[in-house]
């Protein structure tokens, strides 16, 4: 009798720990994310942070990936080039099928290499421009379409003489190069820029360059440089009495940062984002993103928080990494994710309906895009444009 119980007792243990008596709840999947968690790009990072936590609970509670919760592994690349390789090397060593990050140019380009065979990693940063069929994808709306967005958004409002100025780093390069090609567009013809200035992300003041800008008498000033380089301009711009509309990068489209700057905030803020700004019906969306904007609202709700651009470039691609891992199982390799997210022609998310086969490692266009407006009464963006910039009637 005791021979007996003792038999079935084993087997039951056996049941419960599962083969090799492994616990029968499976431990979580973890993906790891490499985030500039301090530095000058912290305002992205810690804001794509609490994001990713609030999708980790929505994931997890509808089942995570195959009946196993997500778990999300922080690395912090100090907003460094160096230290996001050391992260990833380390990263790599584990051989993990997918990654997520960094948040900045540098950083991705600096990854990139690393990256031949896997693992699918998806960047945080706009500006990065993978080449076509690698493991890097891009998050959001190339920078060339967002300066497309709003250089129409400018010339349909009848301003045409605009001073630009970038920043000497990664960001700030691709933002000239997209700027300058963007111009050549036969469309923007009538458009002149009346000053051009650049400036080194260490740089403690501009006021030189704004003085020079201001000079030259420009209906709009665009600035491009994501983080807290760009107080330093704004600082200046407030200090030179430079009153004209201000245009810069989404990555600089967070709550955190207008906060901290609302001392020296100019008149009127412009940015060219993505659709995933609520819009009260100023313009119609695919059904299908508009329930997925209803999914990403309701998350962040649930967890306090507003969420601000941040959370739009972070959002999309964790969904489609998750989606990805859901279809194919846990086990997927690099090649499969990479495969199966390129090969997704209709996939929604809160920026649009994504297309790889058309537009490779990022799936988004100009017709994702509108600008924005700050409003310091509402403390939110407000769309001022349709996608594709066309302002939208008073």
């Amino acid at each position: 009798m005791l021979s007996v119980r003792f038999t079935r007792l084993v087997a039951a243990l056996m049941f419960v720990a599962g083969p090799g008596g492994a616990a029968l709840a499976a431990d979580p999947y973890k993906i790891n994310v490499i985030s500039p968690l301090t530095g000058g790009g912290s305002f992205l990072g810690k804001g794509q942070q609490q994001t990713l936590e609030a999708f980790k609970a929505l994931t997890n509670r509808d089942g995570g990936i195959a009946g196993r919760d997500i778990d999300f592994v922080y690395n912090d690349d100090q907003s460094s080039p160096q230290t996001a390789v050391q992260l990833a090397n380390a990263v790599l060593a584990q051989k993990p099928s997918v990654m997520i990050g960094s948040s900045l140019v540098a950083m991705c380009n600096a990854i990139a290499p690393l990256l031949k065979s896997g693992p699918f990693d998806y960047c945080l940063s706009p500006g990065v421009h993978p080449p076509a069929g690698s493991f890097q994808f891009s998050t959001n709306i190339d920078t060339r379409d967002l300066m497309d967005v709003l250089l129409r958004y400018f010339r349909l409002r009848g301003i045409t003489k605009i001073a630009f100025m970038t920043s000497t780093d990664a960001s700030g390069q691709d933002a000239e190069h997209g700027f300058d090609e963007m111009l050549k567009q036969p469309e923007n013809a009538g458009l002149s820029i009346v000053e051009r200035q650049r400036f080194n992300p260490t740089d403690v003041s501009v006021s030189a360059q704004i003085e020079r800008i201001k000079a030259a008498n420009p209906q709009a000033f665009v600035a491009w440089s994501t983080g807290a380089p760009i107080a330093t301009i704004l600082k200046a711009v407030f200090q030179a009495g430079l009153d004209v509309p201000f245009a810069t990068t989404n990555g600089n489209q967070t709550f955190a940062q207008f906060d901290q700057y609302k001392d020296f905030m100019p008149k009127e803020v412009l940015i060219p984002t993505s659709v995933y700004l609520e819009h009260e019906g100023l313009y119609k969306l695919d059904p299908l993103v508009e329930e997925q904007q209803a999914k990403f609202y309701a998350a962040h709700k649930a967890a306090g928080i507003i969420p601000d651009n941040m959370a739009a470039l972070v959002w999309d691609p964790a969904n489609l990494v998750v989606s990805a891992l859901r279809k194919l199982g846990p086990d997927a390799t690099a090649e499969q994710v990479r495969a199966w997210v390129a090969d997704q022609t209709s996939y929604a998310g809160v920026t649009g309906i994504y297309d790889f086969k058309s537009v490779p490692q990022r799936g988004l266009t100009n017709k994702n895009a509108i600008v924005s407006r700050w409003d310091a009464g509402r403390h939110n963006w407000l769309p001022v444009s349709q996608p594709t910039g066309l302002p939208l009637s008073k």
